[in-house]
């Protein structure tokens, strides 16, 4: 089968599932690695040699997630919450390699050789240490959260990586003396780790710096976007040949830019944001083709216990360092319950691994971090959610495009506008309109049918255009109906009607066979009530870090 019909399907039915998924109330993050599933191990539609073959796109995917995440990690966050993020980040990430490491040595003592297993262990131990920051974000997205336990997240996950890579360097330099590869020195492996991290950094540091440059010069969203994607790929091709880390380089990139030019580069980030929704959805598909579903019982017995102990040592650990720095109530309490997912970082720093280690144990290796990665992508957003969801903060970073699609004409119409009979005289008329602040009045016939409109620009010519008398009633001075809406409408569709047709105002009748006048949709009065909502919605979300 063709690769470009392969992604083409994956695609489509990951959308598909996460949309099937998200009508039970569960995070769509799980429809896709779901279909994943069902295209990979169960009907072997995507095989291990097509997985291979979209290995560059994994890196492509791990750029954009790293770009993005870098544009959260602004200059106050860290000014403001800096000794919290360093604080749980150490407790999280330090105790779940402890406990990780621990427990899986106990349970692998019984199939191995104590050195073999204990080279093992802290491996696992390493890896768990990372939090999958491709989901975490997307569930945040989705969910349009705002707020302290938002923000201490987001800057936790885009570090947990940089923890990782440090616990997995140091491990796995451990792990090679102990399972008989000694030809390495530990002081070598130590300076590679150090030489990857500090070139990760300044690889992005000097893309970022490239990417401003250019943003400065242009004002073109089509060239926007061209520029910013092209560096993102050119920092993770630069990074792949130097060996340097990929989402640390083009995280490093986004810092830059959206600290050196936080207003120009938000329609770059912006941009990207809307570009990426089909590589998420690509990705997730991929992580969930890669689940052997046939493996011995040995296989889910350390996969259980790598999931259990990850999942207690980070909701353990963050709860300390929440409580160490002085963490709100909010990141205290349900901070822990939000970085259990894991992804292809960890599966990358356990390829990466496994060199290291030759035939059964490799194979052991790999099964049991698949396996515990598919269980933890697959509780991880349900705990996220809950998560969020107990801090109030779901909801809170809403746009006014996102409250127009929950509403319809119904919801939001005026009941009270007034209203003109056809046969009312044209003393009556000004008498109604210099009683009310309205700048629109439906006409309505003795049946309370609405048969026109009158406006204050209507009024105006009329005392241009005409000889005023006591004879003029309303009917002499109405303007036609061009557009009606009904309360069923969806408020997208008829803003989008009052915008092609250039009017404010839209009389609301009962349907489209009953001209029964109910209301009056004012356009800008309810965009400006939206925008209200989402300022309060923000502001709100906000004041719960000063609580």
């Amino acid at each position: 089968m063709p690769l470009i019909l392969l992604i083409g399907i994956a695609i489509f039915a990951g959308t598909v599932g996460a949309k099937i998924i998200q009508k039970l109330r569960i995070p769509q993050i799980i429809g896709y690695i779901a279909i994943g599933v069902i295209l990979g191990p169960v009907l072997k539609i995507i095989s291990p040699q097509t997985i291979e073959t979209l290995e560059p796109f994994n890196f492509f995917a791990l750029g954009v997630i790293g770009f993005l995440i870098g544009g959260e990690l602004k200059r106050e966050v860290f000014v403001k919450f800096g000794k919290q993020v360093f604080a749980i980040l150490l407790f999280e990430g330090g105790l779940a390699f402890l406990l990780v490491g621990l427990a899986s040595f106990l349970a692998l003592n019984y199939f191995y050789d104590w050195h073999i297993a204990l080279a093992v262990a802290v491996v696992f131990g390493a890896i768990c240490a990372a939090t999958d920051p491709a989901s975490t974000v997307n569930i945040l997205r989705e969910y349009k959260t705002r707020g302290p336990l938002t923000t201490m997240l987001t800057a936790v996950v885009a570090l947990d990586d940089a923890l990782a890579l440090v616990l997995y360097i140091t491990s796995v330099s451990l792990a090679s003396f102990l399972s008989g590869h000694k030809d390495t020195h530990f002081a070598e492996l130590l300076f590679h780790s150090v030489k990857e991290l500090v070139g990760s950094l300044g690889l992005g540091l000097a893309a970022g710096l490239l990417l401003r440059w250019i943003i400065s010069k242009i004002d073109d969203d089509e060239k926007t976007l061209v520029f910013t994607i092209s560096t993102i790929v050119l920092t993770i091709g630069l990074a792949i040949r130097l060996e340097f880390d990929v989402i640390l380089s083009s995280m490093a990139c986004g810092v830059v830019l959206i600290n050196l030019s936080p207003r120009r580069s938000l329609r770059a980030f912006e941009l990207i944001r809307k570009f990426s929704p089909p590589i998420y959805v690509l990705f997730f598909v991929i992580i969930g083709t890669r689940l052997n579903v046939t493996m011995a019982g040995q296989i889910w017995l350390l996969a259980g216990v790598y999931v259990v102990c990850s999942i207690i040592g980070k909701t353990t650990g963050a709860y300390w360092g929440a409580s160490y720095s002085k963490a709100v109530p909010t990141v205290r309490k349900y901070l822990g319950f939000c970085l259990y997912q894991q992804g292809t970082i960890a599966i990358a720093l356990l390829i990466m691994a496994s060199h290291r280690f030759e035939g059964d144990i490799r194979d052991m290796m790999l099964s049991v971090i698949i396996v515990g990665v598919f269980i933890l992508q697959f509780v991880g957003p349900l705990f996220t959610k809950v998560g969020i969801r107990k801090a109030g903060e779901v909801g809170m970073n809403i746009t006014e495009e996102d409250l127009i699609k929950t509403h319809s004409v119904g919801d939001v119409m005026d009941t009270k506008a007034p209203v003109i009979s056809a046969g009312m005289s044209l003393s009556e008329v000004i008498k109604v309109v210099s009683g009310t602040d309205s700048f629109y009045y439906s006409v309505v016939d003795d049946d309370k049918k609405l048969i026109g409109a009158i406006t204050l620009d209507g009024i105006r010519n009329t005392f241009s255009t005409q000889e005023l008398n006591d004879w003029l009633v309303a009917l002499d001075i109405l303007e036609p109906i061009i557009a009606k809406v009904t309360p069923e409408m969806t408020l997208s569709r008829a803003f989008e009607r009052a915008r092609r047709l250039d009017i404010e105002h839209l009389p609301v009748v009962v349907s489209d066979e009953d001209d029964s006048l109910v209301g009056v949709l004012n356009c800008r009065a309810v965009r400006r009530a939206l925008s209200a909502e989402v300022l309060s919605r923000q502001q709100k979300a906000d004041s719960i870090a000063s609580r």
